[in-house]
């Protein structure tokens, strides 16, 4: 790292060893090694376990002085600037080389100094705090990461499992970091009354803010600042990840974005979705559009826009819409919920095996009896269900425009039981949270107004359209099924009080290799729509619902 001399070049001997979980021992001017759980660094001079050869390959729990070891090697040769001693010590050296060397001459990030921290199995944090210097600017830079420590392919021998959020925890595999002149111009977004939007008010808004960026900042008429920032790689892309800045060295002149976000609303949201451990929901207005509120436990991904996940019972809104313009179900009908009901070689249950025996379809939705709506699938084409979704909800088309990025939801054509599964939102079906609220605007609407965050004007834009509305007929029942759910149904408890201008449904959706469903919830009241999701957190009615229901409250 620039002049600075290395570690392996100024001593021939072992490291000393201090005892403790992450002792430290001083070596010339200021540069550290550090050695964890109490056992040392790994030897400098080439001795240790990987000199004596390797007659078989390694297998088997990792033991702690494995993780040590290899921990201990990784991190000392990153901290001294050896870029292919410390990417040798991983399973993937050459793209850890890569991005160490852009770790210093890209992102200009130099006088690294790392602390390990107490690890748990094949895991070791650790923190790191150094300097970001351009142009005769410096600032420092600190923060957290993690890496685990994985047996090698071809030896066993233990090494670092390579991924770029070892080197930052805010890098995908792909992504780069880069100090220098910002090629967005930053932007200073307000809420729908004019005030100012900031992560330190509103934490779940930085993915949200990144994308605004992204998208205005250059026609909002600001100026690039300096910056330490992560440079998405294609896979990023894809994903539509904005590039997000991690240290400013050099203020920027930013533009002005206004927003349709609720600041009351917002805030509320930030505290609902704060009492759950994986949470995201969305606030929006049936009659314009526009979004209310968009806020997420987890800071890293905005699953409230962008996520991908089955949303159980609550698709069944679209699926009802579909079964009554075909006349194979009406709200106040007969209509058969048995406890199971078997459909392309896959045998379908309600939840504890309910029946309801001489029941309406009202009845079915209202308690949300899997078993009605797999009965139809014979009566239904592999397309029927894509083309609702599509053609009246305005749904995986993949053209909305909010102003960010967003996932606008999948209904894929699927055949047999699959075909029957997305019926209930299982399958291949995926929405998020923003996808669901958008679906009971448009049952409170009457026809699909596609979601925004910034107003069309602002770029001039054209927001997407749905080809056809429901009938008359149609829209009245699926508002009796929502409404009555509301009040008798599944989601009764969470919106107790709310009434009578509303409607909700509830929603499971199991997830393989999670012990409980992630829990959905989606409503309307007056002119406000919500949908939530709660990962992992069980029936929808019980986790999501209050959030919604809170929110919904909370918006008048």
């Amino acid at each position: 790292m620039g002049k600075r001399r290395r570690v392996a070049e100024r001593r021939k001997t072992r490291p000393a060893v201090l005892g403790g979980m992450s002792a430290v021992v001083v070596i010339g001017a200021g540069v550290a090694v550090y050695a964890l759980y109490g056992g040392g660094a790994a030897a400098e001079d080439g001795t240790g376990p990987a000199s004596a050869g390797r007659k078989a390959v390694k297998t088997g729990p990792l033991t702690a002085a494995e993780v040590r070891t290899a921990a201990t090697s990784f991190l000392t040769a990153w901290q001294g600037g050896e870029v292919t001693r410390a990417a040798a010590a991983t399973d993937d050296a050459s793209a850890a080389a890569a991005l160490l060397t852009g770790y210093t001459k890209d992102a200009h990030i130099k006088d690294v100094k790392i602390t390990p921290g107490t690890g748990t199995g094949a895991e070791v944090p650790f923190a790191v705090r150094a300097t970001v210097t351009y142009k005769d600017v410096s600032k420092p830079l600190a923060y957290d990461s993690a890496l685990t420590v994985v047996r090698g392919t071809s030896d066993g021998e233990p090494v670092v499992g390579w991924h770029a959020a070892v080197l930052h925890p805010d890098l995908k595999d792909g992504d780069k970091l880069v100090t220098g002149e910002a090629g967005t111009p930053p932007v200073t977004a307000l809420d729908r009354d004019g005030g100012k939007l900031t992560t330190a008010a509103y934490p779940s808004l930085g993915t949200v803010l990144d994308g605004l960026r992204a998208k205005y900042g250059k026609l909002a008429g600001g100026k690039a600042g300096v910056e330490l920032r992560v440079v998405r790689g294609k896979e990023s892309q894809k994903a539509k990840l904005s590039d997000k800045t991690l240290l400013e060295l050099g203020k920027g002149t930013p533009g002005t974005v206004k927003t349709t976000l609720s600041a009351s609303l917002q805030a509320a949201a930030e505290q609902q979705v704060a009492e759950s451990e994986r949470a995201s929901v969305v606030v929006m207005r049936p009659s314009t559009g526009e979004i209310l509120a968009v806020a997420n436990t987890s800071r890293g991904f905005n699953t409230a826009l962008q996520g991908s996940l089955a949303p159980g019972s609550t698709m069944k809104v679209i699926t009802s819409s579909l079964l009554i313009e075909k006349d194979l179900a009406s709200a106040n009908k007969s209509h058969p919920c048995p406890k199971t009901f078997t459909y392309g070689g896959w045998k379908f249950h309600n939840d504890d095996d309910f029946q309801i025996k001489g029941g309406t379809f009202k009845a079915s939705f209202a308690r949300s009896c899997n078993t009605a709506f797999i009965s139809q699938a014979g009566e239904l084409t592999n397309d029927d269900l894509t083309k609702q979704a599509q053609q009246v909800f305005g749904l995986s088309r993949n053209d909305w425009a909010i102003g960010v990025p967003t996932f606008d939801g999948s209904v894929p054509v699927q055949s047999a039981a699959q075909m029957a599964a997305s019926l209930i939102g299982q399958g291949g079906v995926r929405m998020n949270p923003l996808n669901m609220a958008s679906v009971a605007a448009t049952v409170k609407a009457g026809v699909f107004h596609q979601p925004y965050l910034v107003s069309p004007s602002v770029d001039h834009r054209t927001l997407a359209t749905a080809p056809r509305t429901m009938s008359a007929g149609t829209l009245s029942q699926l508002r009796e099924l929502m409404q009555y759910t509301a009040a008798y149904g599944t989601a009764a408890q969470a919106m107790s009080g709310l009434g009578p201008d509303y409607g909700a449904k509830t929603g499971s959706a199991e997830v393989d290799g999670q012990k409980k469903p992630n829990g959905w919830f989606t409503a309307y009241r007056g002119d406000l729509a919500a949908a939530g999701v709660v990962q992992a957190g069980g029936h929808g009615g019980d986790t999501a619902g209050p959030i919604v229901a809170a929110l919904l409250k909370a918006g008048g």
